[in-house]
């Protein structure tokens, strides 16, 4: 039994390292290319997915390449602008293998593994995408940069960028569909300003902001001293209008008040006496309560008892019951 069961392992083992070298499989992302002696004949591209048989190594070799997309930028390079102006441009690149059969033929020099072939395509994508950046220089640079209503032309490069880059040809001739290879995008990764560049333009703001905040400035205090001129003249005008109405008011009212000057002017005992009960009168009506001698002019006329000893026709005097007068003494 044991011989019998290492025969058998040592069957199975050799089964499976000969499954290995006459199988290979195509994964739904890839696509295969097989190569007999070195040499890729017809029907070599195997674009579906699934089990293949071949002929051993070294008759048979498989290629697999990844047909999902890559992505490929080039280093940040200096690119004058139309104006004259320098930017800094990084660009970027999305491709995939279109035709395998082309790809290994162009690339197979770089290596045997698939990986060789990609750097030696991304290294001639790279001097496509250089080229395809330097596009930038038929612009302005405020077409760069816009915020205005025609706003950035940025769409427009990349535009331009992926017609030329798809139709570009290197120094043999050749473009990117002799290579096998399709450019699904190309486009600008972003553009800035040289570190030179970025400080002019940033001192060149500066000073236009800060001239920009001086002329408000003086705007503001010109503006602010036409509105105070302006202000100081109407206040005189409405102080004289009222001085001059005051004035009216008065005279009106001193000619108004002259008839009853005249006429308390011939009894100012009765004068007294009215404006003694008008300040009485006041006081109650307003439930004032007031704390004062009872010897001034006029408050012994709210004791109760104040009118007793006034005869009827007599004026009560201010001062007190005692110091009262007749209207017959006071002529006299």
């Amino acid at each position: 039994m044991g011989n019998k069961f290492r025969w058998l392992l040592a069957g199975l083992l050799g089964l499976s390292l000969l499954a290995y070298t006459v199988t290979y499989t195509v994964r739904f992302t890839e696509t295969a290319v097989v190569t007999r002696f070195g040499q890729a004949g017809e029907g070599a591209v195997k674009n579906e997915p699934g089990l293949y048989f071949k002929l051993p190594y070294p008759v048979d070799n498989v290629t697999r390449y990844d047909t999902r997309v890559r992505l490929v930028t080039n280093r940040m390079e200096t690119i004058p602008t139309a104006d004259d102006r320098q930017v800094v441009v990084e660009a970027f690149c999305v491709w995939r293998v279109a035709d395998p059969l082309r790809f290994f033929q162009r690339f197979s020099n770089a290596g045997d593994r698939p990986e060789s072939h990609y750097r030696k395509a991304e290294e001639n994508l790279k001097a496509s995408l250089r080229s395809a950046a330097g596009l930038a220089s038929r612009y302005r640079l405020d077409e760069l940069f816009g915020t205005g209503a025609g706003g950035s032309r940025l769409g427009d490069l990349e535009k331009a960028m992926l017609a030329t880059f798809g139709a570009s040809a290197d120094q043999s001739g050749l473009s990117l569909a002799d290579y096998g290879i399709e450019a699904v995008d190309v486009g600008v990764t972003r553009v800035v300003l040289p570190t030179e560049t970025t400080k002019a333009v940033f001192d060149r703001m500066r000073a236009r902001q800060e001239r920009l905040a001086q002329e408000t400035e003086s705007q503001g205090q010109s503006r602010a001293q036409e509105i105070r001129s302006k202000a100081e003249a109407d206040a005189k005008k409405i102080r004289a209008f009222a001085q001059a109405m005051a004035e009216r008011i008065r005279n009106q009212g001193d000619l108004e008040a002259r008839q009853y000057i005249a006429q308390m002017a011939t009894n100012p005992q009765l004068a007294v006496f009215l404006s003694n009960m008008q300040f009485i009168r006041e006081a109650y009506g307003k439930q004032t309560t007031l704390v004062v001698s009872g010897t001034m002019p006029g408050m012994w006329m709210v004791f109760p008892n104040a009118l007793d000893q006034v005869a009827p026709g007599q004026i009560p005097s201010p001062t007190s019951p005692g110091t009262r007068r007749t209207d017959t003494e006071g002529s006299r």
